[in-house]
């Protein structure tokens, strides 16, 4: 049971960080399909600062603003996952991609190229363009939930989650993944770089880079494709 200081202290949290929430979720709709609802967003963000003002304790050290815009974060991205607004052909267009570059990059030795993934998925150059926009849909906000999505492995790594050992397979995952960003091609390494890192959307970097917003979303589609080929060791 909660004690009515408890409870008004709650209400005095949720009341002034409120703003807090609206603010994440307009900053994370401009990188979200069109199909997505800020409101939606706003009102799962309420439920995590609801979530956070009660759970959350000062003597852990945090500030209440960090605390709660993780908790917000995390409400807001559950609710995006609860939608299923990928038909199945683009997850299998992006698995065909990523088994392609694997493909070529073993026989080559060295980063696959735009035409040459075309070639070996026996498509056009404008119709390997138009796979890669279908498959950006829905990318994730930090690099450490690549491991829990399907950008770069499936939907979860070997094993059993709840052995002891996940600890372990889980520094280890971030290490091999941390190492193999770092030998992405360099456009690519730096629109990860803008986007998870630095936050900024897409039109944002187009700007930096001189290049139309669809021509990032290609570039952020295929970095995501490839380091999920290089990742099979861990599917």
């Amino acid at each position: 049971m909660y004690t009515d200081i408890q409870i008004k202290h709650a209400d005095d949290l949720i009341r002034k960080h409120a703003p807090l929430v609206k603010r994440i979720a307009h900053h994370l709709i401009a990188r979200l399909p069109s199909n997505v609802q800020v409101d939606d967003l706003i009102q799962a963000g309420m439920m995590g600062l609801l979530e956070a003002s009660k759970k959350y304790e000062a003597s852990k050290g945090a500030a209440f603003e960090t605390y709660a815009g993780i908790r917000i974060r995390g409400s807001m991205m559950d609710e995006v996952r609860k939608g299923d607004w990928v038909p199945r052909s683009v997850h299998r267009n992006s698995r065909r991609i990523s088994e392609a570059i694997k493909k070529i990059e073993d026989r080559e030795g060295r980063d696959a190229q735009d035409e040459e993934i075309a070639h070996e998925l026996e498509m056009t150059l404008d119709e390997y363009f138009s796979c890669l926009k279908d498959s950006n849909g829905g990318k994730l906000f930090s690099y450490e939930e690549l491991s829990e999505q399907g950008d770069v492995v499936s939907d979860t790594l070997v094993g059993d989650t709840s052995s002891p050992d996940r600890s372990f397979q889980d520094a280890s995952f971030k290490s091999h993944l941390a190492n193999e960003i770092d030998t992405l091609p360099e456009r690519e390494r730096l629109v990860l770089s803008l986007y998870y890192e630095e936050e900024l959307n897409l039109k944002e970097i187009g700007l930096i880079l001189s290049v139309s917003e669809s021509r990032v979303s290609q570039i952020h589609s295929q970095a995501a494709i490839r380091l999920r080929s290089r990742m099979t060791a861990w599917l």
